[in-house]
C-alpha cells in the first residue's frame, strides 16, 4: 500500500476528507493532492498529518533479520 492510500484511509477512519486535511496542515487542497500524486510529503508534514489526525506517524526500518532502526 502506498502512502497515498495510507492518507486516504486515515482520513475515512479520521472522518475528515483529505481536503480539510490539507487546510488543517496549511496546505491548499489543489498542493496536497499533488503532493499524494508524488509521494513528496517530508517527514515533518506526515508528522503534522499525524498530529491534526490524532495518531502517530512512526516511521522506522526493518532489516531482514527483524531488527529495527
Amino acid at each position: 500500500m502506498n502512502l497515498s492510500d495510507k492518507i486516504k484511509i486515515l482520513c475515512i477512519r479520521s472522518n475528515i476528507s483529505v481536503s480539510k486535511l490539507a487546510r488543517l496542515t496549511g496546505n491548499t487542497p489543489q498542493n496536497f493532492h499533488g503532493k499524494m500524486k508524488r509521494e513528496s510529503f517530508t517527514q515533518k508534514e506526515l508528522e503534522l498529518i499525524a498530529s491534526k489526525t490524532n495518531s502517530t506517524y512512526n516511521p522506522i526500518f526493518i532489516l531482514e533479520n527483524g531488527d529495527q532502526i
